[in-house]
């Protein structure tokens, strides 16, 4: 698979088969994503590895804390923005509508909408977690680099047949995920990942997302 098939092909997947993943397969995806650039060079990523009972162990806390605790679970730094404005908020409008409807879950149906959201804390039946942190005293700079680290890791997943589904729901709980997997109180959880192979019957992953085109967010100055 060369590298623009790979970009094609890479999809958050939402529905994932329980074949395994080798551990050498992960070990080598990492090794290679992390030929990312690195400003200064001071590659800073840090992944945890989860499967099998500590994942479901993980899995199970998460959502029993989602569904009975009225405490605010917030990440511990700012992802989202205060308001949203044109054309982000309708981007992301778009792709949430298109995949309820491929669901059939209509607008009024919060309970549905809500359990699919929980599909994020199964990791969506991938039998793989990753999860990246960093060192909480690194500034921007670090995180951009982190950036291109999980792209890497997406799209060299892909070359081996797999996919991915980075998470943003899962710094909201870092408590959790940092007593199942032993983090230091120095990181900060970034982000999570679902891995593995795709579920190919399931509906959610017919979504196919839209990307705005070049010309509508490129200037192209002195050509």
């Amino acid at each position: 698979m060369d590298v623009i098939e790979a970009i094609l092909s890479r999809r958050s997947a939402r529905a994932f088969l329980t074949t395994s993943v080798a551990k050498e397969t992960i070990a080598e995806i990492l090794d290679l994503s992390a030929r990312a650039p690195s400003g200064t060079n001071m590659q800073p990523w840090k992944v945890y590895v989860v499967t099998g009972g500590v994942k479901e162990a993980l899995t199970q806390e998460t959502l029993h804390c989602r569904e009975t605790e009225n405490e605010a679970h917030v990440p511990e730094y700012k992802y989202y923005p205060d308001e949203w404005d044109e054309p982000y908020l309708s981007r992301r409008k778009k792709i949430g509508l298109d995949l309820y409807s491929i669901l059939g879950l209509a607008r009024e149906n919060r309970e549905g909408m809500r359990a699919q959201q929980g599909r994020n804390y199964e990791f969506f039946g991938a039998p793989v977690g990753l999860f990246f942190t960093i060192d909480k005293h690194l500034e921007i700079g670090s995180w951009l680099d982190y950036g291109m680290f999980i792209e890497n890791i997406m799209l060299v997943a892909r070359e081996k047949g797999l996919h991915s589904c980075p998470q943003a729901a899962w710094p909201s709980y870092h408590r959790i995920v940092r007593k199942h997997l032993h983090i230091p109180q120095d990181e900060a959880v970034i982000c999570g990942m679902s891995l593995g192979y795709l579920d190919e019957g399931a509906p959610e992953n017919r979504l196919e997302t839209e990307r705005a085109p070049a010309s509508e967010f490129t200037e192209f100055i002195g050509f």
